[in-house]
């Protein structure tokens, strides 16, 4: 700034729309013209030389006197010659009012833009001929080139020596610095960076920093928000009950790992689609499918409503509509949905190619999806799984021999074995934890007086811990004894099961005799302790009984002393012991289920023999074993929600009851669910001449995969361009191609289509390196220019290319609402840089139960846990965080291909009056004081901070002299308000 400081809120009043550079838009400015003044001579009922200007075909072709208009040459186009020429034989109108002269200018704009004329449907040409759907090519390059030259610049200066235009030069180096750095991490330089940066005076310098900021971890943070834009990602369901999704934070992780590691695109494209199938037993693989499952969902349409309801089908229905726009809008960049309810009105995609891709997810719906973090464990599980599926395959083999009689018995001994009454709170004792299984414990109760037992009862616990269930801590090893004394000098013998493993009793008291023996002290001692964990071992029991001849259990209620004890109460403590709560045995008395065991085995051996018999208990005790080892592994587990066969919950029944199957689909007339009509297969574009292999069309798994092979094919020309214009549009601010999602006829067309296809063969040919393209592209002249000329140029540029398409300069650019918030979070010193893990909540939600409130007013901004980076912030559907969408922040309910960047007072009275900022200005100025007492310094330091460079004598006086009035606080307030804060450069 060369005045005073200039407050944000000023420069947004101070703006408006006659002063912006827009591209000419040819339904409101130029059809209006050529309807007054050329339609009535060259229109649908009169051609005059055979000229047509109402329909985009015919006003391409030329008339008598040839070619009508020429895109971006304003100069050979007889339409404009026409409109300008003062000539009676050739001006046009020749009669009636003449075209106002900034009429002329806007016409001559609008063609030297390239003549950019909506498809109305007219074209005649082959449809297939489009500049997006043919072959990369590679333009030529000079021979004999500097040995550091950049093609970027050398395309982009060959445009603008065409349109007689001259690139800006580079811009400062403090402009550079602060420039890139928001470009590759969103954050500003600190105080020492921009020092070191603008001291050194080595050849490599700012290669050095390009190199610095692509390794920092930051980086992939900043690049994965861009990718979260255009996937609609999303914490929450959206419509009606806008309910929140706690574990859709794994995927935004893998975006940004993705991105950090610079995986090769083919690759993130291809887990994304179809990781579970292309690559098994891998984290990423699991989590990528998040972008399944990024957009909206129907709670009610699925979760409240059957499938088999209307509403239910076109809740699913539009599920499938959001895959497959979700995954052509963001790979390909086309309008594939708009061919739901008819063919495509403008290009090549049949409504049947539409449906044929709905198909492809026809078993896939949105699920929390369980999953190993660490690979080996994962890897474990999935051997583990495929010998427990052969396992179980095999036992139904044999058991079907059995025939009925046996499906019966075995039903009725699972109904018998179950327990009659639920658990109550008291679950019993239970040992320290130990790391060996061969620590012995004890426990004892003291009966009160000397008792001649007939009896003792074990009943064992049951617990849910890691899943083990009945029969938790139940010791594998041990022996049961009396004593006359507590401290069983020398005990009586009544059970020794210490030599073999015990069977787990689960829920099945088990009985022992005591024959009559006496004594006070009755003790269990484990000489072999349960597995609780792979590594972890106790002993655990919910009651003891000792009974005499008239069946009374002198244990109960009595006192109990043991080697060592959990005390947990309610659930864990000594005196459950004896407390009479215990899990109840199962339904049929144990005598009942040994006679319908002896049954069932007789069956068995008359249908299998003993060589069956054999072989199916084995395969029953390897199942019990694996499903054992498969309950160890759950600790290990964490949950992501993602598209994926989904097993059914409540209303909800997905394909997975069904063994993944997928759903049959058919075209829908008009799009209207009850109108279906004929069936159709997985498949993709016919326009794109990529093959689509499928070789088993009822897979589930091989459609996903044969959709990701197809996208990621190196001939698929979208997928390379797609991608390369979305990165030069976060570059530059627009994109070569300045519709991302839309490179189709009603988009618009490439400004460099020669460029375009260079970067495109160049990003996929280096193993589609996103870091490689990022150094490309910043290491380039046209990269690193001013974004504004030094001093007037002739031509004037504006007069040539006001909206700055063909890049003569680069862009100025307003910050995103994620890196305005995390700069004044850094500025105040409080931002926290902790990467990954479950997202912050910056509100309060209410009534969660139904529908929930988000209310962002009862969150408190001193909340350390909010002060990570936007990145991280939990992204509500319904109800946007007012300070972020004041900024233009992402709607997530919507596929953002290019944010808003718009200037408007309530971004000024929102960056002057949010909470968060008047909390940070505090901190800042607490910053800036622990830094420095002097008032002049103070106004230095805090510039140098948020702005990267030092006041000048105006600006120094100006903020003095506010921050002796206000205080500190409101002068770094007043900073955090500056353009060059809000501004990128």
């Amino acid at each position: 700034m060369k005045s005073g400081p200039v407050l944000f809120g000023l420069f947004v009043l101070l703006c408006s729309p006659a002063n912006s550079n827009c591209a000419v838009d040819f339904n409101r400015e130029i059809k209006p013209i050529l309807n007054r003044a050329c339609i009535s001579c060259h229109g649908e009922t009169k051609q005059k030389g055979g000229l047509r200007l109402d329909r985009r075909a015919d006003a391409f072709k030329g008339g008598d006197s040839g070619a009508v208009i020429v895109a971006r040459k304003a100069g050979q186009s007889n339409l404009l010659k026409r409109v300008q020429s003062t000539d009676p034989d050739q001006m046009m109108p020749p009669r009636g009012e003449r075209l106002s002269k900034d009429e002329v200018k806007l016409m001559e704009l609008w063609i030297e833009e390239g003549a950019n004329w909506p498809d109305d449907g007219s074209k005649i040409e082959n449809p297939l001929d489009w500049w997006s759907l043919r072959p990369l090519t590679s333009p030529k390059l000079p021979e004999s080139q500097p040995q550091k030259a950049n093609p970027i610049d050398y395309l982009i200066r060959k445009k603008l020596k065409e349109l007689g235009l001259q690139p800006s030069p580079e811009t400062d180096r403090r402009t550079l610095i602060r420039r890139l750095s928001y470009d590759l991490i969103g954050l500003p330089p600190n105080r020492d960076e921009v020092t070191a940066f603008l001291n050194d005076q080595s050849a490599n310098a700012y290669e050095t920093l390009v190199d610095r900021l692509l390794a920092s971890p930051q980086y992939g943070e900043r690049w994965a928000r861009h990718w979260l834009d255009v996937v609609h990602f999303g914490e929450t369901h959206g419509y009606d009950k806008d309910k929140p999704r706690m574990n859709a934070w794994p995927y935004r992780d893998y975006v940004i790992r993705a991105f950090n590691s610079d995986k090769p695109y083919t690759r993130f494209v291809q887990e994304q689609i179809a990781g579970d199938v292309l690559y098994p037993g891998t984290v990423d693989g699991i989590e990528a499918l998040g972008f399944l499952a990024a957009g909206p969902w129907d709670f009610i349409g699925h979760a409240e409503l059957p499938e088999s309801k209307f509403d239910g089908k076109v809740a699913r229905h539009l599920d499938r509509d959001d895959f497959v726009a979700n995954t052509m809008s963001t790979f390909q960049s086309l309008t594939v949905h708009c061919a739901q309810c008819h063919n495509h009105k403008f290009d090549p995609i049949t409504q049947e190619e539409y449906y044929s891709l709905q198909a492809v997810f026809a078993a896939i719906d949105r699920t929390d999806h369980r999953y190993d973090a660490d690979p080996k464990i994962a890897q474990q599980r999935s051997n583990l799984l495929t010998r427990q599926n052969d396992a179980t395959k095999r036992i139904a083999e044999l058991t079907a021999k059995a025939g009925a009689d046996y499906a019966n018995l075995e039903r009725r001994i699972r109904e018998g074995q179950k327990t009659t009454s639920q658990k109550k709170p008291e679950y019993g004792y239970h040992s320290q934890i130990e790391t060996q299984s061969s620590r012995s414990k004890w426990v004892q109760v003291d009966l009160g007086s000397e008792i001649k037992l007939s009896h003792v009862v074990l009943k064992a616990c049951d617990d849910d811990f890691n899943g083990i269930g009945a029969g938790f801590g139940f010791p594998l090893r041990f022996r049961i004894e009396l004593s006359q004394e507590p401290e069983f000098k020398k005990p009586l013998l009544i059970v020794d099961r210490t030599q073999t493993d015990t069977t787990n009793p689960r829920s099945d008291p088990v009985r022992f005799d005591a024959k009559g023996k006496t004594g006070r002290y009755l003790r269990i001692t484990a000489t072999k302790l349960a597995p609780r964990l792979p590594t972890d071992f106790i002993f655990a029991l919910a009651e003891l009984e000792a009974y005499d001849e008239s069946g009374t259990n002198h244990a109960l209620g009595k006192a109990v002393s043991a080697l060592d004890s959990i005390e947990a109460p309610v659930r864990w403590r000594k005196s459950n012991l004896t407390d009479g709560i215990a899990p109840q045995g199962t339904k049929l008395d144990p005598q009942e289920l040994r006679k319908l065991i002896e049954t069932r085995d007789l069956v068995l051996k008359k249908s299998l023999g003993e060589s069956g018999i054999q072989e199916l208990h084995q395969l029953l005790e390897t199942r019990k074993k694996l499903d054992e080892q498969l309950k160890r592994l759950t600790g290990a587990q964490r949950i992501a929600y993602i598209g994926a066969v989904h097993t059914g919950s409540g209303n909800f029944v997905g394909t997975g009851a069904n063994g993944g199957k997928p759903r049959t689909i058919q075209i829908l007339n008009r799009g209207e669910i009850t109108k279906p009509g004929k069936f159709v297969v997985p498949g993709t574009l016919s326009a794109i001449k990529v093959p689509f292999v499928l070789k088993n069309p009822e897979s589930e798994a091989e459609r996903r995969a044969a959709l990701a092979r197809w996208l990621t094919d190196p001939n698929n020309p979208l997928t390379w361009r797609s991608i390369v214009n979305r990165v030069w549009l976060y570059h530059f601010g627009k994109g070569l191609v300045n519709t991302p999602n839309d490179f189709g006829r009603m988009g618009q067309l490439p400004t460099h289509p020669e460029l375009l296809d260079w970067l495109a063969i160049e990003f996929r040919n280096n193993g589609g390196s996103f870091k490689k393209l990022h150094k490309l592209i910043v290491m380039s002249a046209t990269y690193r220019q001013a974004s504004s000329p030094a001093a007037k140029l002739t031509p004037d540029p504006q007069s040539i290319d006001a909206d700055n398409r063909y890049l003569w300069r680069q862009n100025r650019r307003k910050l995103e609402a994620e890196a305005v918030r995390d700069a004044i979070l850094m500025a105040a010193g409080q931002l926290d840089l902790t990467m990954g893990g479950p997202s912050f909540q910056d509100f309060v939600i209410e009534k969660p139960e139904h529908s929930p409130h988000y209310q962002y007013h009862l969150h408190d901004p001193e909340d350390k846990k909010s002060h990570r980076r936007a990145i991280y912030r939990f992204t509500v559907r319904s109800k946007l965080q007012p300070f972020m969408a004041s900024l233009d922040c992402a709607d997530p309910s919507l596929a953002v291909e290019k944010r808003n960047e718009s200037l408007s007072p309530q971004q000024a009275l929102a960056l002057l009056n949010n909470r968060l900022v008047l909390s940070m200005a505090q901190h800042f100025a607490a910053r800036v004081e622990k830094l420095t007492r002097d008032p002049s310094e103070q106004v230095k330091v805090a510039f140098q901070i948020a702005i990267n460079r030092e006041p000048n004598t105006t600006e120094l006086w100006a903020l003095e002299e506010y921050a002796g009035k206000h205080g500190l606080a409101n002068m770094c307030r007043a900073i955090l308000n500056l353009n060059e804060f809000i501004f990128v450069d």
